[in-house]
């Protein structure tokens, strides 16, 4: 690269970073050529930062280089008796170990992976279970959040909690249609399952006025005393709308889940109250779908409790415990075999919902280039948002030479805006960055900017491949 081209590369980084309206923003960043070893730039690159969603780089990369390209999850469904003449006489019993899969973004239907079981006891002869249907054994013992998750983003469906037993990333959605006319009821319809959760409606149909009254305000809010939700406010006549809710227990939606499957194929559960049995016979077991799918689901949408579960996973797979402090500290040895600097990083969750997370870009260049040199790379690559494409960066750099080009992961709190990833120069090189921004009081938008005029300016540069 000619030396003029870098000193311009720095000049206009520097212009950027130093405008007015952030003089009171903290920026990370760094930016090598990681054929050559070379640092085009760097500003407080070795400096710790809240990373936000940045934090999912790290945990993909773990996940990927643990557990394999070929990784998929298997829950067992066990029997804790005899199967006579078509009756189980025991509970069915569901033993999860995380399988993150069974989910409308990854599948399709959430309840088809349901239905293949369902289908599976079929022909086994089962026609009726004698007892219930079960969650069996804890392999996700700890906390159903990650460390320093805010409380008020526990309703969100970002904030969803997890367990070794996961339905459709924790989170259920009402299908809401009003009336034709004014005081017509209104009608509700629950997805992915149809009767899990249950719902109460109190929603009205109303007159299409102006303002507020132009478009639907319903609010779902749990029942704890009776566990279903109440829907509640107004929706102007013929309109619709979608309103999403959150499972506090991941165990009992998937099990509500698994049980309208076997109803709707015909097994009848009668519920009985027997004694408790902690073996069982496998009667199938549910494979999931693969682990790049999964990292795809994770990365591009930026999806944070795939972050947890495959954080777990990890510790399960590789510890046989699965609690994120055990997934934690594979993390730190992950990163570690990576060149990461010991005082380079702060993890605590696997998705960087929590604060308390810190990296430096240093670390984060350190694990993304590692990964090239990987044989799982493309996996990885492939699973990152594309510029103008897809994910979280699908409206971001379009007509712009990153468009297709840039793959990089996106990461936003309050305060908190990062971007970094790989992307490809003219010449064909590839250059590997972090962008890091905390603490700017200007739009988010303006930060977006900045990070996305960086990329575009590297992908024009003349830089060609070493390889």
């Amino acid at each position: 690269m000619a030396r003029d081209e870098r000193a311009a590369l720095r000049h206009a980084i520097d212009s950027m970073l130093a405008a007015p309206e952030t003089r009171n923003a903290r920026w990370g960043v760094l930016i090598v050529d990681p054929d050559r070893g070379d640092t085009l730039y760097s500003r407080d690159a070795g400096k710790l930062f809240v990373p936000a969603s940045n934090q999912k780089i790290l945990t993909s990369s773990l996940a990927l280089e643990s557990l394999g390209p070929d990784y998929r999850w298997s829950t067992p469904i066990l029997g804790s008796g005899p199967i006579q003449a078509g009756v189980l006489e025991g509970d069915l019993l569901i033993e999860g170990r995380g399988d993150p899969s069974v989910s409308d973004s990854i599948v399709g239907d959430a309840m088809l992976p349901l239905y293949a079981m369902a289908d599976s006891l079929v022909a086994r002869g089962i026609r009726s279970i004698r007892g219930r249907v079960l969650p069996f054994r804890d392999a996700f013992p700890d906390a159903t959040i990650g460390f320093g998750w805010a409380w008020d983003d526990l309703d969100e469906v970002y904030g969803a909690s997890i367990d070794e037993l996961f339905f459709n990333d924790g989170v259920a959605e009402f299908h809401v249609k009003a009336g034709a006319s004014p005081g017509d009821p209104v009608s509700v319809r629950v997805r992915p399952a149809k009767t899990f959760p249950r719902i109460r409606s109190n929603a009205v149909t109303t007159l299409r006025g102006t303002g507020r009254d132009s478009v639907p305000q319903l609010i779902a809010a749990k029942d704890t005393m009776r566990g279903d939700f109440v829907l509640s406010g107004t929706i102007p006549a013929g309109d619709s709308a979608i309103v999403a809710v959150t499972f506090r227990d991941s165990r009992e939606a998937f099990v509500g889940a698994f049980a309208e499957a076997l109803r709707a194929r015909g097994i009848t559960v009668m519920d009985s109250i027997l004694p408790a049995d902690t073996t069982g016979d496998t009667l199938v077991v549910l494979k999931s779908a693969p682990m790049p799918r999964v990292l795809a689901a994770f990365m591009k949408p930026s999806q944070n409790q795939l972050g947890e579960m495959l954080l777990k996973s990890v510790a399960l797979a590789k510890a046989d415990t699965g609690t994120a402090r055990v997934g934690r500290r594979l993390l730190t040895e992950h990163l570690r075999a990576l060149g990461a600097e010991a005082d380079g990083f702060i993890a605590w969750d696997g998705s960087g919902l929590s604060r308390r997370d810190m990296i430096s870009p240093e670390t984060v260049v350190r694990v993304l280039s590692a990964m090239r040199r990987s044989p799982n790379f493309q996996a990885y690559y492939d699973a990152l948002p594309i510029a103008g494409v897809d994910g979280t960066l699908r409206t971001r750099m379009r007509g712009t030479t990153a468009e297709a080009n840039v793959r990089g992961k996106t990461g936003t709190l309050g305060q908190v805006r990062s971007l970094s990833g790989y992307v490809t120069t003219k010449a064909g090189g590839q250059l590997v960055f972090s962008v890091l921004a905390n603490n700017f009081m200007t739009s988010t938008a303006y930060i977006t900017r900045v990070q996305d005029s960086i990329a575009v300016r590297l992908s024009r540069m003349n830089i060609r491949s070493a390889r």
